[in-house]
């Protein structure tokens, strides 16, 4: 490392040592080879000639259409300040001039930009000055994706952030104890202030302790029992268990919940009627009705076949249904779900497992307009009537998570068979088609440079026919025109 630092010192202060008997020819091929794009301007700054690598652009054409402009007029808007300032300390004849670069962006046809990082030396005795760039196109590609992925983990860590609050919002709202424990442990993770008030202690007191020690010794085996069950089949309940101290008989429901790879049991102590409830303070009872309501993403309550029971204003607002018109009574399926199917998935998935989460479908309003929604259900039976419960969440202007441009078909055969019970045979058959016939064509306008009379011939079609397709799929005549046609 030492000698070759060495050897650049001596070029710098001694370049006639090494360079001084280089023909014109090798100084060109030098620079072609070293630089992706080279200019050679005039004093005023006119290109004379260039010199541009095939990596630049593949329309090379375009790019040598420079010559003869000035090197200003060439550049965007923006960028023009920082060709002036190359220009002036170039022919100033500053020592620092060499050292000087500017990272500038030359449009394109199509909307598109090339950004270039130059530096001006001068060059030889006439006043031409020498602009050597390198394409930066490959480093403004991965800074792009690296903001899309930072606006995405944002946007995904609000969301959560959301989730979180509103879960938070519910979880202490609710008037029934609730405790969250470790399905191996029995400790207790998380627990409502109902479950503090019943069990007389303080909250730093309960986290961490097994949810057996707060229930009487004679009840403890009764809870074991109970809890071994819920780990195995999902769901236990008992009614004859008591608490530790007061004495007070309460109903244990356990639930298995899994999170991730952990699993945990969602516990709910009623005390039942007769017994001491001296520690539970009379609540609002239609608070939590008062919190659903005002929830920003809407929520329904059906009957086990689907037919809505009630709903609260956000789905209203989301189905966009006229003034006195009411959900209450319909079928949940005249607007949720690409096709019935959605519906029968997710009453067949909740009546087997109990709760669903992160379902992805599509909602349709009452004008015809449809939307990307996720719907996170639970079926309750211990209630009468048995009912569904349905949360669900516009995701429309959701950043694709796995990054995928809407041009690219799926990746693999599974992510083609996951759409199996999400819509008919026909209409994934349909939509795949139409990709690829979009894709095919949209292949053809790149290959035949937007000449839709080539890219007709190439598919196989008639000019008319292509137009047909064009209108069907949106696509854009980018830069064509009549001449282009012929």
């Amino acid at each position: 490392m030492q000698h070759v630092s060495t050897s650049i010192e001596q070029w710098s202060e001694n370049p006639q040592q090494y360079f001084a008997n280089i023909d014109a020819e090798v100084t060109a091929s030098v620079i072609a080879a070293s630089a992706d794009v080279a200019l050679v301007l005039d004093s005023q700054g006119v290109v004379r000639d260039l010199s541009l690598s095939g990596t630049v652009h593949p329309d090379l054409a375009e790019l040598r259409q420079w010559v003869g402009r000035h090197w200003v007029e060439t550049v965007s808007v923006e960028s023009r300040v920082k060709i002036t300032a190359l220009l002036e300390a170039a022919n100033s004849g500053a020592a620092f001039a060499h050292r000087m670069e500017r990272q500038v962006n030359h449009p394109l046809a199509g909307g598109l930009e090339l950004p270039v990082s130059y530096s001006v030396v001068p060059l030889g005795r006439q006043g031409r000055l020498l602009a050597v760039g390198r394409n930066l196109r490959a480093q403004a590609a991965v800074q792009q994706r690296l903001v899309d992925a930072q606006q995405s983990m944002e946007r995904d860590y609000l969301r959560l952030r959301h989730t979180e609050a509103r879960y938070r919002l519910l979880f202490e709202a609710i008037d029934g104890a609730l405790l969250v424990v470790d399905a191996s442990t029995l400790s207790v993770l998380e627990h409502n202030a109902a479950a503090a008030r019943l069990l007389g202690e303080n909250s730093r007191r309960i986290i961490g302790r097994p949810v057996i020690d707060f229930l009487a010794a004679p009840s403890q085996l009764g809870a074991q029992a109970v809890l071994t069950q819920a780990r195995s089949v999902g769901r236990s309940e008992s009614d004859d268990l008591k608490l530790a101290g007061s004495g007070a008989a309460l109903r244990l429901v356990a639930s298995l919940l899994r999170q991730n790879s952990a699993a945990l049991l969602l516990l709910r102590m009623t005390p039942l009627e007769g017994a001491s409830t001296s520690m539970v303070p009379n609540a609002e009872p239609h608070s939590l009705a008062r919190i659903i309501n005002a929830l920003p993403d809407a929520f329904v309550l059906t009957d086990m076949q689907g037919r809505v029971l009630a709903a609260n204003p956000a789905f209203s607002q989301m189905l966009q249904l006229p003034s006195g018109e009411s959900a209450v009574g319909q079928p949940l399926d005249r607007w949720l779900g690409r096709s019935s199917v959605d519906m029968s998935v997710l009453i067949g998935n909740l009546r087997q497992h109990g709760m669903l989460r992160l379902f992805p479908t599509t909602l349709r309003s009452s004008y015809g307009e449809t939307s990307q929604i996720e719907i996170s259900a639970v079926a309750v039976a211990d209630v009468q009537p048995a009912c569904l419960g349905f949360s669900i969440r516009d995701v429309s202007r959701r950043l694709p998570s796995d990054g995928r441009s809407s041009r690219q078909l799926p990746r693999s055969a599974d992510q083609l068979t996951g759409l199996v019970g999400r819509m008919p045979l026909k209409d994934i058959v349909g939509e795949t088609s139409d990709l690829i016939e979009r894709l095919c064509i949209e292949a053809a306008l790149e290959l035949t440079r937007d000449n839709r009379a080539s890219a007709a011939e190439v598919l196989g079609l008639s000019r008319q026919s292509l137009y047909v397709k064009l209108r069907r799929y949106g696509i854009q005549e980018q830069g064509s025109t009549p001449a282009a046609e012929q």
